[in-house]
């Protein structure tokens, strides 16, 4: 990979690209972003063999959709939501294809090296998020995982900044009702004044 390409940004990249650099440009694009956009493929799908084709497919899309790219939002804005797509087409052919029982067993496990407690609160994470609606999950893997700003999300999803809000906002809300209250969040009543009868 020429040196040269890495100094430039994401966005000198595509429009080298789109020039017709012969896909050097777009290949350093997927080397800087192929790790980032797999894990959302991965909380969006919580399933890995289909999140890396998921994201096979997206930049597959990207690489020869490129000039579609208008420059209004950054480029992994736009990675973001060539993914989310890609996820979302996947997860849909694989519900009228055929409907699969062991969905949730099918959730990558992590790392043996993890310390048990963090493991488990990582599987019961995933488990609540593949829970929720679809337009739920989305908005908290982009916003509350992923680090995208509510207008990121809004632009990756092509929806208002106040529905990401309220789709994060009730997606929050069904997952602390799913994972349970936490231990000792008991609030104490008020205490009796001493040498009372």
């Amino acid at each position: 990979m020429p040196d040269d390409l890495r100094s430039l940004s994401d966005r000198d990249l595509l429009e080298r690209h789109v020039a017709g650099d012969g896909g050097a440009a777009f290949g350093e694009l997927f080397r800087r972003h192929r790790d980032r956009m797999y894990a959302v493929a991965l909380r969006t799908t919580s399933q890995p063999e289909l999140a890396a084709d998921a994201v096979q497919e997206a930049f597959i899309s990207a690489f020869r959709r490129a000039e579609a790219y208008r420059g209004d939002a950054a480029v992994t804005t736009w990675l973001h939501r060539v993914v989310v797509n890609a996820c979302l087409d996947r997860l849909r052919r694989e519900r009228t294809s055929v409907r699969r029982a062991g969905d949730l067993g099918e959730l990558d496990l992590p790392d043996l090296h993890d310390h048990h407690g963090s493991a488990e609160t990582r599987l019961d994470v995933r488990a609540a998020l593949a829970r929720l609606p679809e337009a739920q999950r989305l908005a908290l893997v982009l916003v509350d995982m992923h680090g995208l700003s509510v207008t990121e999300a809004a632009q990756v999803l092509d929806v208002a900044e106040g529905t990401v809000k309220s789709r994060c906002f009730r997606g929050r809300e069904a997952l602390a009702g799913i994972l349970g209250p936490r231990p000792d969040t008991s609030v104490p009543g008020p205490a009796e004044p001493r040498g009372a009868p």
